[in-house]
């Protein structure tokens, strides 16, 4: 018996577990995946029978780091302290997830470890990115922002940033029948030890959240500069003020982008970050195939 829009909710050694009607199935992908290149993912909806896979519907969005597919939303979990801010990370997920069409909520943790000559400079980041579009949240490590919850409600949701900054104590905390892993930094390298084992996506609150490893690094995959500007959200809302159409906002006469990060009115540290990502796309030769994830070398 075929049935249709089937959620893969984990995805194991080549089995798949799918929800539908709140029935569980495993269930293996046809042969003729493995022909076309194409791998299900956590995230996928489905048509299948008791054991088989047989079509993977249209993905509105396809990740490869972590593999998974149809996200709503990504929860960058950012410590303010132990490990420190990593404002590059933050940028560069921020990046991502615009390009993407996925919706970012930053969530800053650990607070109640910033000293009081730190807390004004906390307030300054936080305030710039609310500014520019982004909802954020902050939490301390016992306690967390009441209304973030309500986020997961009718969403597939997934978590970045680094290892370490509270992600997995954060969902502990909301549901303790997760059970989720936890570990402390590892202070000598400044980042926590990897917790999280398996991809899957964990019941909560009316909708799904993924437990993910911690991002590490995160390539940029098949953007190019032009779409890496698009991706900065604020870059382009002044772009339009800019001299040239096509402006990208790196040695152009006339950048507004550029006029506004000289009057400090744009970060700079969005902008220091912009420029090494763009150095990056630039020199980067190693691409990922959206189906499979695996890498390949641009010719």
């Amino acid at each position: 018996m075929e049935r249709e829009n089937g959620l893969i909710v984990k995805s194991i050694s080549g089995e798949y577990t799918i929800l539908h009607d709140n029935i569980r199935y495993i269930c293996k992908p046809r042969g003729v995946f493995r022909y076309k290149g194409m791998t299900p993912k956590v995230g996928d909806y489905v048509t299948f029978n008791d054991n088989t896979i047989i079509k993977i519907n249209d993905r509105k969005n396809d990740l490869i780091r972590p593999f998974v597919a149809n996200i709503d939303k990504a929860f960058l979990v950012f410590s303010v302290k132990e490990p420190l801010l990593n404002l590059n990370l933050l940028d560069r997920l921020l990046a991502l997830m615009e390009y993407n069409d996925i919706i970012p909520i930053i969530v800053f943790t650990k607070l109640d470890l910033l000293g009081k000559d730190e807390v004004e400079d906390y307030e300054k980041i936080k305030d710039y990115y609310e500014k520019i579009g982004y909802k954020t949240y902050s939490s301390r490590i016992d306690a967390l922002p009441s209304d973030l919850l309500g986020e997961v409600t009718n969403a597939i949701i997934t978590l970045a940033g680094q290892s370490g900054v509270g992600k997995s104590t954060l969902l502990n905390l909301y549901d303790s029948t997760l059970k989720l892993k936890t570990d402390t930094i590892s202070y000598a390298l400044g980042r926590g030890k990897h917790t999280t084992r398996v991809t899957e996506l964990l019941e909560l609150n009316g909708g799904f959240i993924i437990d993910t490893p911690g991002f590490g690094s995160v390539e940029f995959g098949d953007m190019d500069v032009a779409s890496l500007s698009h991706s900065f959200k604020e870059f382009f809302e002044y772009s339009k003020d800019c001299k040239y159409n096509m402006c990208l906002h790196l040695n152009e006469p006339n950048c507004k982008v550029k006029e506004l990060v000289e009057k400090g009115e744009i970060l700079q540290s969005r902008y220091n970050n912009y420029l090494l990502f763009v150095d990056e796309i630039k020199g980067q030769r190693v691409v990922y195939r959206k189906n499979d994830g695996k890498k390949e070398i641009k010719k």
